[in-house]
């Protein structure tokens, strides 16, 4: 497939995404929004992946191509897209598809407990998923479950942490799955000023420290983009 992804700062990248595509044949091209680069044609992409970003949904005025973004998300939704959106992207999706985008009543950053709901026993792509496994979170945001949404996955601090739409075609995760060492440190470096005081933040070195989580996370990345990739296929018209 070609993949395509949006990306918000420099230092939010595909990060363990991205081998994973190159490794399975997909190509891998990418809008740098920052940057006012040109968005693809629709016609010219088959799979929309939507990073993260310490921007909010609703800051159009001082980030002017939030509005362009926001309606080539739902133009690729409506044409038949696979649409994966992480963090911001999730919200995105969420907004996209109706739902309200708003401050969460925690901050999560760090390592936390995520849970799959029971309506993800009835999704092919997050029943791959363990009932309950660490994450790695960074948002202060969350969003309501939009209308004709699977709610997926929730957690301690933040209820709606996954939705699908469309039988798992269109899917958000407000946590992330593809974070890498490297990945995060740039996070560290680049929003330092996230770290407060908060029941659900931890610490720089708490979360560097934890060499065993980022290697499950990138398991858990691709076995979700493996059978994402085979319930895509699924759904194709033939």
């Amino acid at each position: 497939m070609r993949a395509h992804s949006l990306q918000h700062v420099w230092f939010e990248d595909l990060a363990n995404i991205e081998p994973w595509l190159r490794r399975n044949g997909h190509s891998v091209t990418k809008t740098q929004l920052w940057n006012l680069e040109r968005l693809p044609a629709l016609d010219e992409i088959d799979w929309l992946i939507i990073m993260g970003g310490p921007m909010n949904i609703y800051e159009e005025n001082r980030y002017l191509w939030l509005a362009q973004e926001k309606k080539f998300i739902r133009d690729a939704i409506d044409q038949g897209k696979l649409v994966l959106g992480i963090c911001l992207g999730a919200q995105l999706i969420a907004d996209a598809l109706g739902g309200h985008v708003y401050r969460n009543e925690h901050k999560e950053i760090g390592w936390h407990s995520v849970k799959m709901t029971g309506e993800a026993n009835d999704s092919p792509v997050f029943s791959s998923l363990p009932p309950e496994f660490m994450a790695f979170h960074w948002h202060g945001d969350t969003f309501c479950l939009p209308p004709d949404c699977r709610r997926t996955a929730e957690s301690e601090g933040c209820r709606n942490q996954a939705f699908e739409f469309d039988s798992g075609r269109v899917i958000g995760l407000q946590f992330h799955l593809e974070s890498s060492v490297a990945s995060v440190n740039r996070l560290i470096q680049n929003c330092g000023d996230d770290f407060t005081d908060g029941p659900y933040i931890q610490n720089a070195g708490e979360i560097l420290s934890s060499q065993k989580n980022f290697n499950a996370i990138e398991q858990y990345m691709k076995t979700f983009l493996n059978q994402l990739e085979k319930s895509f296929s699924k759904l194709e018209v033939p």
